[in-house]
Formats: structure tokens, sequence, C-alpha cells
């Protein structure tokens, strides 16, 4: 008979016991740190322009054209109209991140619903809805976000509107494959067999076992997002002034490179950063969450 006081130990670090999807993704180091400098990217863009001594908005006129240096808090340097570089890439790491995580959740949500439906459904109903994603990706995709922006002009909304309206197309054939797998699983004919409805089934039983393929893609979509918004910006239809992106502070760079190249290497590389290191997390995930290692 085992003592008390030995059996308590061993049940509080059964208890403790990290999961096992949680330990494979702490293994995986570039993964675990890719986290970390996001969260701090993050908190810089968010937070930081909070604590800075120089607006995003506001010209400093003895520091125009001011390349990088510790004078005046100026450490990314000015612009031509002597705004502080550094104040005016975390605010527009600020929208590049709200619109990859805005376009992401629309990108999932209407996805994950569409492919779902469509997957559990089958049959005709699965070939038409299938059919209007194949036409959708016919369209021009840059057209439409011409035509719109020209139309209805170039508000923070439009924009996450914009490129969320053709990013969950690739989600929508993800989740389409894998519910045409899991409607056939046993769970799926015992709900079937006891009346549960079509509905209730794909909320309660597809779309749960689809969150490790989703969070997966998830990271890789945030990334894409960031690029469309930051090619569209670069092409001079992204968010307008006041506001800014790493794509505007981008496209500002690259027609003054050869004057001021810290305008278009500071902003590029927090984006660059931020792109890896989504997609290490993606990696990690993709890890962590495969079958196979269960």
């Amino acid at each position: 008979m085992n003592a008390p006081g030995l059996i308590a130990p061993a049940a509080t670090a059964q208890k403790r016991r990290m999961p096992p999807a949680l330990a494979r993704f702490a293994r995986h180091r570039a993964a675990l740190a890719s986290v970390v400098m996001l969260a701090l990217i993050a908190l810089a863009c968010f937070a930081g322009p909070l604590f800075l001594l120089n607006s995003p908005i506001d010209s400093d006129w003895s520091a125009i054209s001011l390349a990088p240096t510790l004078q005046g808090g100026h450490w990314f340097g000015t612009d031509e109209l002597g705004r502080d570089l550094l104040a005016r890439t975390l605010v527009g790491g600020r929208v590049s991140l709200e619109v990859g995580l805005l376009g992401t959740f629309v990108s999932a949500l209407v996805g994950v619903i569409y492919g779902a439906t469509a997957g559990y459904l089958g049959g005709r109903v699965d070939a038409v809805m299938m059919r209007v994603v194949d036409m959708m990706y016919a369209i021009p995709y840059m057209l439409i976000a011409i035509l719109m922006v020209t139309l209805f002009g170039r508000a923070f909304s439009l924009v996450v509107l914009t490129i969320s309206a053709f990013s969950w197309l690739d989600m929508a054939r993800v989740v389409r494959g894998q519910t045409l797998s899991l409607r056939s699983r046993e769970f799926v004919d015992a709900a079937r067999a006891i009346g549960v409805r079509p509905a209730a089934i794909i909320a309660r039983h597809i779309v749960p076992n689809l969150a490790g393929i989703v969070a997966v893609y998830a990271t890789v979509t945030v990334p894409a997002i960031i690029l469309t918004e930051s090619v569209l910006s670069f092409l001079g239809l992204g968010v307008q002034e006041p506001m800014t992106s790493w794509g505007v502070l981008i496209q500002d760079g690259a027609q003054k490179l050869d004057a001021m190249p810290w305008l278009l290497l500071c902003p590029a590389v927090l984006l660059c950063t931020t792109l890896y290191c989504v997609n290490f997390v993606g990696d990690g995930l993709r890890d962590a969450l495969d079958p196979r290692e269960r």
C-alpha cells in the first residue's frame, strides 16, 4: 500500500503536465522565438507610439530628411517633411497588423463555413459551390481592387473588405477537402443516425475537428494578407493619409532610395521580420498538430 504522501505529488505532476501538442510546439525553438518576437513587435506597434517623444504626424522643421540618429529621439531618422520615421513605422505596423488579423479572421470565418458546408453536403451542392470558387479564382483580383478603390475611396475598412473578398477561397478549398474525409467518420454517422440536423453536425462535430488545420493555415494567411496590403499600398491603392502602413512607407522610401535609404530600410526590415516570424510559427503549429506525432 502506497503512502498518501507519495501519491499526491505524482497526481499533482500528472495534472501539471504540459499538453502534448503544446510540448511539441515548445520544442520547436524557431517557432517559440518567433512567438516572442511577434509579441514584442505587436507591443511596440500598439503601445510604443504612446511613449515616443515625437508624433507620427507632426513635423520637426529643424530635422528635415535627418538620417537615423539619437538627436531629438529620431532613432530611425525623419522624412522630407520632418516626420519621425520610428513613430510612423510603429503606427504603420499597427495598421498592417490590424489588416492582417482582421483579414485572416474574415477569411477563416467565411472559408470554414463555406468549405465545411460544401464538403458535408456533397453532391450537386458541393459541385455548384466549388464552381463558384473556381469562377472567383478567374476574376482578376487587382482589377477588382482598383475598381473598388476608385469607386469608394481608400478607407481602412474598404482595404480590409477588398482583401478579404478573395482571401477566403484557399481556406474554403482546404476545409472542404478535410470535411470530405470527416463526414464518413463514425462519430458523424452516429450523430446523423440519432437525427441531428446537418447544421448542428457541422457546428458541433466537423468544425471543432478542423481547428488544427485552420490554425496552421491561418498562419499562412496572415503574412499573405499583410503582403497583399503592402503591395496595394505600394501601388497607391492602400490606406491614405494621415493613416500609414508598412506598404505606404516602403512605397515612399522606394521613391527616395538614393537620397534617403533609411526610409525604405526601416519599415522593410520590420515587415520582413514579421512575415518570417509568422511563417516559423506556422511551421511549429504544423509539427505540433500533426496527427502522426500523437
